[in-house]
């Protein structure tokens, strides 16, 4: 096999490594040893999964939570060290110049907002994705991130997983040829057709706060709890689950955005529930760089789960977040081989190692003690976003979608 047991091993002591060696202190920084202390905004399950995982990372105080509903509140201080600060409005939140830097786990339509207001405020972010609602977001946002020197990650954690960087050498070097065409995939097979009543009392909200830049509208509890397939908060699995993998494409293979998008979309679980569709798809077409992407989404059927796969001129090379696989064509000059990390799945479309999210905090966290460029920034959010409104621009209109120069 192409990589050996301590092929294997190294690249275990080097992600360990991340998570467990002090950072060199320079004149921006902070120092090796000094604690970061760090502010929680949006606590809900995806922020309570970052804080759970920097709770085991060194040098980090959790010492302050802020979300408009009590429930999330209350769960994110239970995470976050004694006496934490608690606040229903996050821009208190910033005001704390206690606080180095913030963990962003709002809903999409809260990302640009909060981060620009905290580049501002002087913190550090670290933001989940997709970094942009809307596309009209990108200049500003990199714009804060720029003149305030600040250090800003996007959650985009396939960059930090070990395996991955291994196949971005390969594909960089040319080990499976020419790369034109690029299979991209989320699948799941999830009961997504009822709507539950979460009993949500809606004094515990403060919906006002929640709603932000969206239309006014009266509190419903279903959009609060899934909002993620509505337009005026998220925009369903292009920008949920689509970006994670698009972001690996255009990052190995230095795209750009794409200049034209073609999709589909089909409520098939969901009817009258979701407003985004629950299986998608879409050809993304990258001419400069003589590329075809082309991605499939659903939660009816789960046949290959999360993965990407690039298709060269002498192989083709499968990742997923446990793995890599080389797989050459007929008649070439290439050998099959694999990196396997994750042996153990956990859930439909993850792997108990490598733990993607901890290695991507842990790249932040040494980011901001070095001010060295992170290994998401804003401009890969940005990029990364942009394929996936230009899918979603494409799939509302019923028409191909074009780049706008």
């Amino acid at each position: 096999m192409f990589e050996t047991s301590t092929r294997r091993q190294f690249l275990y002591s080097t992600a360990a490594g991340l998570v467990t060696t002090g950072y060199t202190a320079t004149s921006w920084g902070h120092a090796a040893n000094e604690t970061l202390n760090i502010g929680c905004i949006g606590t809900g399950g995806r922020c309570r999964q970052l804080m759970r995982n920097l709770r085991k990372l060194p040098g980090v105080r959790l010492i302050a939570v802020a979300d408009i509903w009590d429930e999330h509140r209350e769960k994110g201080r239970e995470l976050a060290a004694p006496q934490c600060k608690v606040f229903n409005d996050y821009r208190k939140l910033l005001d704390d110049p206690s606080i180095d830097a913030v963990v962003i786990g709002a809903p999409d339509h809260w990302h640009v907002p909060m981060t620009i207001d905290a580049c501002a405020a002087g913190k550090d972010v670290y933001v989940e994705k997709p970094l942009t609602h809307d596309a009209s977001e990108a200049e500003a946002v990199i714009q804060a991130q720029n003149e305030n020197k600040c250090i800003v990650q996007v959650g985009m954690q396939q960059r930090s997983m070990p395996h991955i960087q291994k196949a971005n050498e390969l594909i960089r070097a040319g080990h499976i040829g020419d790369v034109h065409k690029v299979h991209l995939t989320w699948n799941r097979n999830a009961k997504r057709g009822s709507k539950r009543d979460y009993g949500i009392d809606p004094n515990s909200v403060d919906w006002k706060r929640f709603l932000g830049n969206a239309p006014d509208q009266p509190f419903d509890g279903y959009r609060f709890r899934n909002w993620r397939w509505f337009w005026d908060f998220g925009g369903g699995i292009f920008t949920d689950l689509m970006v994670h993998w698009i972001d690996v494409a255009q990052w190995i293979l230095e795209t750009g955005v794409p200049s034209v998008a073609a999709s589909i979309g089909d409520h098939f679980t969901t009817k009258d529930l979701w407003e985004t569709p629950d299986t998608v798809q879409t050809l993304l077409k990258y001419p400069q760089r003589g590329v075809q992407a082309y991605f499939e989404g659903t939660f009816c059927n789960a046949r290959n789960r999360a993965m990407i796969e690039f298709m060269g001129t002498k192989g083709t090379i499968y990742i997923d977040r446990g793995r890599y696989e080389v797989h050459p064509d007929p008649h070439q000059d290439l050998e099959a081989s694999e990196l396997v990390l994750g042996t153990e799945p956990r859930g439909a479309d993850f792997f108990a190692n490598p733990n993607g999210t901890r290695l991507h905090l842990a790249n932040w966290l040494e980011c901001c003690r070095t001010r060295h460029k992170p290994n998401a920034p804003v401009e890969a959010g940005v990029t990364a976003a942009a394929a996936a409104h230009l899918a979603n621009e494409s799939l509302r209109s019923g028409q191909m979608a074009y780049e706008r120069t």
